[in-house]
């Protein structure tokens, strides 16, 4: 039957029939997403070993939901310690 535990993947995860595949998308769409250049992401990706790809399509990787929101959480985190370097609003007063 459709929406059963039969449905799942060989290795216990996955999703059913009735529940729609995974959001994957690519190094581009994240930063469209996040509003900071495509270099910018890239470079995040390069030097935190901790944000994998889901998948991959030929060469291009595809990320998920949680990688989008880490990558997010890279931008913020930078653009705060950035702030308070340049005396910003978040600064030191």
């Amino acid at each position: 039957m459709f929406g059963q535990e039969d449905d799942l993947l060989p290795n216990g995860k996955g999703f059913t029939m009735s529940s729609p595949p995974p959001r994957l998308v690519t190094v581009g769409v994240i930063a469209s997403e996040l509003g900071v250049p495509v270099d910018r992401v890239c470079r995040i990706l390069r030097t935190r070993s901790h944000i994998k790809p889901r998948a991959y399509a030929g060469n291009v990787r595809l990320f998920d939901n949680a990688a989008i929101a880490q990558v997010r959480h890279e931008v913020n985190a930078i653009d705060a310690r950035q702030g308070c370097r340049r005396g910003g609003r978040d600064g030191p007063r």
